[in-house]
């Protein structure tokens, strides 16, 4: 039903906005035990490699894998996500990630750490498509950047800890063993997301985006219509195939180009990404919340420029000398997260409540298959073939095609929206 456009985030109930916060904190700490797992592989795979015998483009094939199931289960858990509550969905989600990270002891040939990752890659899909979701009907558009800008910190903190946590554990205890040490966590906090979380009524905070019509925000069939969702979604795509490749191979091209050991570069890369990234996405979302009081664009403007800025220091990283690998890989990950927050904002303002499981799902699978699914296989198939240097090098031609794309999705956006929003959209 149409509700009062004079509501404000600080005329919000009490309860609302205490359970918003509680939901942020929780949700926020499940997403970053989630990037922990995901980011484990990479600094340990050197030592799996050896185990396994296997070619790079074999070790990639283990993260195409994981998206492979990841993408398959996306339209599944989206329709559920549009239709079920989602907090006991999350819950399952987050146990089903942990139960994996166990199984991973028992792991001891080729087809049975594909088959880990595999199911790894549903139990991820579930929670990336629902925790977004349901923060959307938690908060007010205005606000949703400034909160997924904080939900998605945990992307390269996250990464930092696996990075860090696969090098240093697994370089002296073995490789399975990190990842058996990153369960524990994730039950703790599913089973404090079952207890203490709440669920929001579906589309609750929803405001229509100026230049979009009612039919391409609320049906899924909509969704090929709605040219804010499209540019956003095959831009995030393309910055997912660079950000994944680099994440997949970086701890790899520090040991055999800079000479580090294992355990030295999970930790550089873990330092770097933790201080890189976070800084990125902090002053990427900040920028982006100050902007958006005079441009409605400053979503994808941000995004844009932050996939161009991105190349120049990943040049000098691939290509300049041993010295500049470092500085080159820091600065590189600080203008790639420069657009996390906002871009993800965007994806999530572009869709009704009602819908918006679904379209969650679909750009998880459109960003996955186009993404950071071939990516790591890719790039080890040009490596077995040139340098790994030359392999990393096709990350910078999908950063440029990015920022193309989300130059043009930001002329689809009115640049000022003097009209107040039309309320009401969801049941």
């Amino acid at each position: 039903m149409p509700q009062n456009p004079e509501t404000s985030p600080s005329k919000l109930p009490v309860l609302q906005v205490a359970g918003a916060t509680t939901a942020l904190v929780l949700l926020t700490a499940m997403n970053f035990v989630n990037f922990i797992d995901r980011y484990i592989l990479p600094g340990v795979q050197e030592l799996v490699k050896k185990e396994f015998a296997l070619s790079d483009e074999r070790v990639g094939a283990l993260t195409f894998w994981f998206f492979v199931t990841y993408m398959c289960a996306a339209p599944l858990t989206g329709w559920l996500g549009d239709r079920f509550p989602r907090k006991p969905l999350i819950v399952l989600s987050a146990l089903l990630m942990s139960g994996m990270n166990l199984f991973t002891a028992t792991v001891h040939s080729y087809f049975a750490l594909n088959l880990r990752h595999a199911a790894l890659g549903i139990a991820e899909a579930s929670f990336s498509i629902y925790a977004p979701a349901m923060l959307a009907d938690y908060f007010e558009p205005d606000q949703r950047n400034k909160v997924l800008t904080i939900f998605y910190t945990a992307i390269p903190v996250g990464a930092a800890v696996g990075y860090a946590l696969g090098g240093a554990l697994g370089g002296r205890f073995g490789w399975r063993v990190p990842f058996s040490v990153s369960a524990a966590p994730g039950i703790l906090v599913a089973l404090l997301i079952l207890f203490v979380m709440k669920e929001p009524k579906r589309g609750a905070t929803d405001s229509r985006r100026a230049g979009v019509k009612k039919a391409a925000t609320e049906t899924v069939f909509g969704l090929v219509k709605n040219p804010q969702y499209l540019f956003a979604t095959f831009g995030m795509a393309m910055v997912v195939f660079s950000l994944g490749g680099i994440s997949a191979w970086v701890p790899s091209f520090l040991q055999r180009v800079g000479g580090y050991s294992s355990s030295a570069a999970g930790l550089i890369v873990g330092a770097i990404t933790v201080l890189g990234g976070l800084g990125g996405t902090a002053v990427g979302g900040w920028l982006a919340q100050r902007w958006l009081r005079t441009n409605k664009r400053a979503l994808y403007l941000i995004s844009a420029w932050s996939a161009l800025l991105t190349v120049p220091p990943a040049v000098a990283c691939f290509f300049g000398p041993r010295w500049a690998i470092v500085p080159g890989l820091a600065a590189a990950l600080f203008f790639i997260f420069l657009g996390n927050g906002p871009l993800n904002a965007a994806i999530v303002n572009s869709v009704s409540g009602t819908i918006r499981a679904t379209a969650i799902a679909f750009e998880l699978f459109m960003i996955h298959a186009l993404g950071d699914a071939p990516s790591p296989r890719l790039i080890g198939f040009v490596s077995d073939r040139s340098t790994l240097s030359t392999g990393l090098g096709v990350t910078l031609v999908t950063m440029v095609v990015a920022a193309g794309l989300l130059f043009l999705g930001a002329k689809t956006v009115p640049a000022n929206e003097n009209a107040p929003p039309e309320r009401g959209l969801s049941a």
